[in-house]
């Protein structure tokens, strides 16, 4: 099958993800500085999951750029990917609204985690589609950074229920690892074999 309508699909998720995390910003009443000031832990936590949504969006673009054909199985494995994502709205307006409480960070954390094993499972889903010859293969190899993300989501989930900030700065560590698209794809893109 084509992937042309697996990217078109994504793209759209993605953006109505972005449009529904800019609507829980709700415009303060004052024309002064410090009506913005209870806006902060909402307006942080958005700014924070804007980055996760464009990490995401860049890597699955070089992801199926990669890919030259999809399954049944990597429509599946993409959908669950967008599920998780579509729950970052819900988890980030929680989590500022609450000022980065424990509960709703230590949930923050599990959508980051279970986002980040859809993506590795999405990702076996094409070598699965297209063998362990794929570009998609070649190029991610062990995928030793997808497997630190997971690691220190995991770790975060506890984390935030004894240092909130600490799960925050890993979240935050993290979203900078991932912060450059993905190379190895554009590397084995480039250079082949």
């Amino acid at each position: 099958m084509h992937k042309t309508r697996l990217e078109a699909f994504s793209d759209g998720v993605l953006a109505i993800i972005i449009t529904i995390m800019v609507l829980e910003l709700k415009v303060p009443h004052g024309e002064d500085l410090a009506t913005l000031l209870p806006l902060a832990p909402v307006f942080l936590s958005y700014v924070l999951s804007f980055v996760y949504v464009g990490i995401y969006w860049n890597n699955h673009h070089h992801m199926l750029h990669a890919a030259r054909q999809v399954s049944g199985g990597v429509l599946w494995a993409n959908l669950h990917l967008l599920f998780w994502l579509s729950l970052l709205p819900f988890v980030t307006g929680w989590m500022g609204e609450n000022h980065f409480g424990a509960l709703p960070t230590a949930f923050y954390g599990g959508v980051l985690l279970m986002a980040a094993v859809a993506y590795w499972i999405l990702a076996r889903s094409i070598i699965a589609t297209e063998g362990r010859e794929s570009t998609l293969a070649q190029a991610i190899g062990r995928d030793g950074k997808g497997l630190l993300s997971v690691l220190l989501y995991a770790l975060a989930i506890p984390l935030a229920f004894w240092q909130t900030w600490l799960a925050q700065a890993l979240f935050i560590g993290v979203a900078l690892m991932w912060l450059v698209p993905d190379r190895r794809i554009e590397r084995q893109l480039q250079h082949p074999g």
